[in-house]
C-alpha cells in the first residue's frame, strides 16, 4: 500500500509517514513519545482518531485494520495523573474511596436535614440559602431546601477536588450532587444556574481525563448545560446583566462551555460547528486577558493581585468599574462579618433554651414578640419550646396562671439542677487537685463561688492572694492537673452544661436524638470538610475561573481544525 501520512496534534504536532499496514498502535504511540521529546511511560499518552479511542489490542492489529487512512487526523493527548496509576493501585484505593464517598453524602444529607428544617445546630453557623446580592431566600418546600442545600454541599466539594486536579474523585462527588438536585421541585430549580454549572464541570472532568467514552454522554449534558444558563441568566445574558449593573462575571464560565462544545463537535465529525464554538470561545478568552497597565493601576492601589484580575475580569477590563466592584465587595464583606456574629450569638442563646419536641430550635422573633408585651424572656422561652413555636399557644400558657406557675416551676427545677451539676463540677476538680473531700464540700457550698473556695482551701484571703489564686486557676485553666483531669471552667458559666441537660432532659415526650447525641454522631471531619468550601466561597466562585487551560485547549483545537481542511 505504501506510505501514508497521518496529522498529528497534541503532545507532539505534525505530520507522520506510516506504512498503515505495518504499524500498530503501539509503534505509533512510541513514535509520537520519541518525536515529542519527553520521557513518559506509554500509558501517559491516549491517541484518538475521529472521536475513538485507539486502542492497543492484542499488539498484531494494523492501523488500516482499525480504519486508518491516509491524511487522517490523530490527537496525542496526555493522560491526567489519576488516569495513570495501576490497575492493583486503583484497586487498593476503591475500597477507601467508597468508604469516604459514602461518609460525604451521610455528612451531606446530615447538613442538610438540620439546616434546612430548623433543627437547633451543634455548630456555630446557619446554612441558609441567598442569592447573589448575599439576601436569604426560602425555595420552595423544606424537601427542597434540604435538597438544594445537600446539592450545594457536594458541588462546592466537588470544585474543590477539580482544583485539586483528582478528576476521577471529583466526577463521584458532582454525580452525587446531580442526584441531590434531582430531588428538588424542577420550577423551583429552574431560576438559578448551579445546575447548569453542575453539568459544565463533569463534562470538564470528562475533559482532563481525555475519556472519549464520555463523548455522548458530555454533549447531552452541554446541551442542558446551555439550556440551564439561557434560563436562569436570560437571553444573551440580558437577566445577569441586569441584576449584576452591567457586569461581566459569566463570561469566563462560557469560555470553558463553548471550548467543550468545540472538543465534542470536534470528536463527533461536527467539523464547523466545533470551529463555532472554538472561535467564540477564543474571542472571549482573549475579552478577558488583563492589560498590565490596568492590573498596574489597582495594584498601586494596594489591591491583592488575584482581588485586581477578578475584579477586571468581572468589569470588562474598567478600571472605575473594577475599584467600585471592589469597594463594594469589601462593604459586602463587613456586613456578613456582622451579620455572622449575630447569629453565632443568637445560636448561642438558642442553645440555652434547649430543644423542642420535634427537636427545633426555639424561634427568636417570636421569642421578642412576647418578651416585648411584658413577659420575662426565659418564662416565655420555655413557653415556646414546649409548645414548637406556636406563638399562640405559648401566649395561651403564659396567661394561664396554671400552666405559667407550672412553666415556672420547671425553670427553677433546671436552674437548681444547673447549679447541682457545675457544684458537683467544681467539688470533682477541686479533689483531683489534691484536697480533701469533705473540706472542698464544705468550701464550696459555703463560699460559692470556685474562686472563693480555691482560696480558702489554699488559707488564703480574698483580697491578699486574688492575684496567686488568679495564676493558679489560669495555669489549671490552660493545662489540666499533672494528673491529667480537665481543666476548670470559667466562672462565667460559658461551658452551659445545662443546654445539653435541659435539651434532652425536659423533652421527655420528644422522639429521635437529644442534641447531645446529635453532636456525638456527626462525622466531623467530613462536615468541616463540606462546610468549609462553602463558608470560603462568595457569590462569584462558581463565575473566577482560571482559564488558562482553556486558553492551550482552545488553540490546539484550533489547530486540529486548521489541518483538517
Amino acid at each position: 500500500m505504501g506510505m501514508a501520512k497521518l496529522k498529528i496534534a497534541g503532545a507532539w504536532s505534525g505530520v507522520l509517514e506510516v506504512e498503515l499496514e505495518e504499524w500498530t498502535v503501539s509503534m505509533l504511540r512510541e513514535e509520537v513519545i520519541r518525536r515529542s521529546g519527553c520521557v513518559a511511560p506509554p500509558e501517559s499518552i491516549n491517541l484518538i482518531c475521529a472521536g475513538k479511542l485507539l486502542k492497543d489490542g492484542d499488539g498484531t492489529e494494523k492501523l488500516s485494520q482499525l480504519g486508518i487512512k491516509n491524511n487522517a487526523k490523530v490527537l496525542a493527548s496526555k493522560v491526567s495523573p489519576d488516569r495513570g496509576k495501576s490497575f492493583k493501585e486503583e484497586s487498593l484505593a476503591e475500597e477507601e474511596r467508597s468508604s469516604r464517598l459514602s461518609r460525604l453524602k451521610a455528612a451531606a444529607t446530615s447538613l442538610a436535614q438540620r439546616h434546612a428544617e430548623g433543627s437547633l445546630p451543634v455548630e456555630d453557623f446557619n446554612l441558609e440559602l441567598e442569592n447573589q446580592s448575599g439576601e436569604k431566600v426560602q425555595l420552595g418546600s423544606d424537601t427542597d431546601q434540604r435538597a438544594i442545600m445537600m446539592g450545594l454541599m457536594l458541588h462546592a466539594n466537588g470544585k474543590a477536588l477539580i482544583r485539586r486536579e483528582q478528576y476521577r474523585e471529583a466526577l463521584e462527588v458532582l454525580t452525587m450532587g446531580e442526584e441531590a438536585f434531582s430531588l428538588c421541585n424542577p420550577k423551583v430549580i429552574e431560576m438559578v444556574d448551579n445546575v447548569a454549572i453542575l453539568q459544565i464541570d463533569l463534562v470538564w472532568c470528562y475533559f482532563m481525563l481525555q475519556d472519549i467514552s464520555w463523548l455522548s454522554v458530555a454533549g447531552i449534558r452541554l446541551a442542558k448545560a446551555r439550556e440551564g444558563l439561557e434560563r436562569a441568566h436570560g437571553k444573551e445574558a440580558s437577566r445577569v446583566r441586569l441584576l449584576q449593573g452591567g457586569r461581566y462575571p459569566e463570561i469566563a464560565l462560557h469560555v470553558r462551555l463553548e471550548l467543550l462544545e468545540g472538543v465534542v463537535g470536534y470528536h463527533s465529525g461536527q467539523f464547523e460547528k466545533a470551529r463555532q464554538s472554538l472561535s467564540s470561545a477564543q474571542a472571549k478568552y482573549f475579552q478577558l486577558q488583563i492589560p498590565d497597565e490596568a492590573l498596574s493601576v489597582l495594584l498601586s492601589m494596594g489591591y491583592k493581585e488575584g482581588d485586581a484580575k477578578k475584579a477586571l475580569r468581572m468589569n470588562n477590563q474598567d478600571v472605575q468599574s473594577a475599584v467600585n466592584f471592589l469597594v463594594e465587595e469589601k462593604e459586602k464583606a463587613a456586613i456578613k462579618r456582622e451579620e455572622d456574629h449575630r447569629r453565632q450569638r443568637e445560636i448561642l442563646e438558642q442553645k440555652c433554651y434547649g430543644m423542642t419536641p420535634l427537636r427545633k430550635a426555639v424561634n427568636l422573633q417570636y421569642l421578642y414578640e412576647l418578651v416585648s408585651i411584658g413577659f420575662e424572656k426565659e418564662l416565655a422561652a420555655e413557653a415556646l419550646r414546649r409548645n414548637e413555636n406556636d406563638t399562640q399557644k405559648a401566649l395561651d400558657d403564659l396567661t394561664n396562671p396554671e400552666t405559667n406557675s407550672a412553666i415556672q416551676l420547671h425553670i427553677e427545677s433546671k436552674k437548681k439542677k444547673r447549679l447541682r451539676q457545675e457544684e458537683n463540677a467544681t467539688i470533682e476538680q477541686l479533689v483531683a487537685m489534691g484536697f480533701p473531700r469533705e473540706r472542698v464540700v464544705t468550701a464550696v457550698r459555703t463560699f460559692g463561688t470556685r474562686q472563693a473556695a480555691l482560696n480558702h482551701l489554699l488559707g488564703q484571703s480574698n483580697s491578699s492572694s486574688a492575684m496567686a489564686a488568679d495564676e493558679s486557676a489560669s495555669s489549671l485553666s490552660n493545662n489540666g492537673g499533672e494528673d491529667g483531669n480537665p481543666p476548670i471552667p470559667n466562672n462565667d458559666g460559658g461551658d452551659s452544661v445545662s443546654a445539653d441537660a435541659d435539651a434532652s432532659g425536659s423533652n421527655a415526650d420528644s422522639t429521635g436524638p437529644s442534641h447531645s447525641e446529635v453532636e456525638e454522631n456527626r462525622d466531623v471531619e467530613m462536615e468541616d470538610e463540606l462546610t468549609g468550601e462553602l463558608l470560603r466561597g462568595d457569590a462569584y466562585s462558581d463565575y473566577d475561573l482560571d482559564i488558562t487551560q482553556e486558553g492551550e485547549a482552545i488553540t490546539q483545537y484550533l489547530t486540529l481544525l486548521t489541518s483538517a481542511k
